[in-house]
């Protein structure tokens, strides 16, 4: 006698398109709304001014006695500050917004496929935390303290704001990125597009590729370079151990009842 065919798990949830609609509107406003509350507590304190004193403060503690950034704009002085509070409360509201991601996609989800998204989602964010923080309290020093001992005597070091706040942004933008190399990984490989073997074989493929990114996105000076590749090289061999676990522990239940 066959047995009966394995009930599929998301039989009879189905919902309208429209639901699914009104469903991403309201954790839209949700995630917004989330912003807009960090954003005024980061308005009335520490308050605008003081955080861009605080992006700013690598780059002062470099410059020349006396020396403080310029702005060329008339409206800089009242506009980027507002672009930095709004950025620092993205930030700090990142858990909520992607909360109401996985909330929304978690529904049409396979109780396996849970398994990897949540841990997913919540490693990216720690990760690209990290790559921030790491470019702001050790990299913007040294790439600074380099740009500026090569700096003729003659010249007055007066960055622009607006200059400074777009060199900071690819800065984290870079480094939040290249932080992500482990969650690239493991989705690669859990997705079967890669598989271990073939990731250890490419080891020294991407050691290349991670200095030319480094050589590309950072300033030219070998510190910061450094900064960036070394740790990519890391990441890349903590994605393959982390890989090899994920496929481990979120196997489909048919996979996992042929290994038995």
């Amino acid at each position: 006698m066959s047995s009966p065919e394995p009930r599929d798990e998301l039989e009879g949830t189905e919902q309208p398109f429209v639901t699914h609609l009104i469903e991403l509107r309201d954790r839209l406003v949700r995630s917004v709304i989330a912003i807009l509350v960090c954003f005024g507590a980061l308005a009335l304190w520490p308050g605008p001014a003081a955080l861009y004193d605080m992006l700013a403060a690598p780059l002062v503690a470099h410059l020349p006695a006396g020396t403080t950034l310029i702005a060329t704009n008339v409206i800089s002085p009242f506009l980027v500050p507002l672009k930095i509070t709004l950025m620092a409360a993205f930030l700090l509201a990142l858990p909520v917004v992607l909360y109401q991601v996985w909330a929304f996609v978690a529904p049409g989800l396979y109780s396996h496929e849970k398994k990897l998204v949540l841990p997913l989602v919540i490693a990216s964010t720690v990760l690209f935390l990290i790559g921030v923080a790491f470019c702001y309290f050790f990299v913007f020093g040294k790439v600074f303290a380099f740009i500026q001992g090569f700096a003729p005597k003659s010249i007055t070091a007066a960055p622009d704001i607006e200059a400074y706040l777009g060199f900071v942004l690819t800065m984290f933008v870079a480094f939040g990125a290249a932080f992500e190399v482990p969650v690239a990984i493991v989705v690669l490989a859990r997705m079967g597009v890669v598989t271990t073997e073939q990731l250890k074989s490419w080891r020294g493929y991407f050691i290349v590729v991670a200095f030319i990114v480094a050589a590309i996105v950072t300033p030219p000076d070998v510190i910061s370079q450094l900064a960036l590749a070394i740790p990519m090289c890391i990441l890349y061999e903590v994605g393959i151990w982390s890989a090899k676990l994920f496929i481990k522990h979120t196997k489909t239940p048919d996979a996992a009842a042929e290994e038995r």
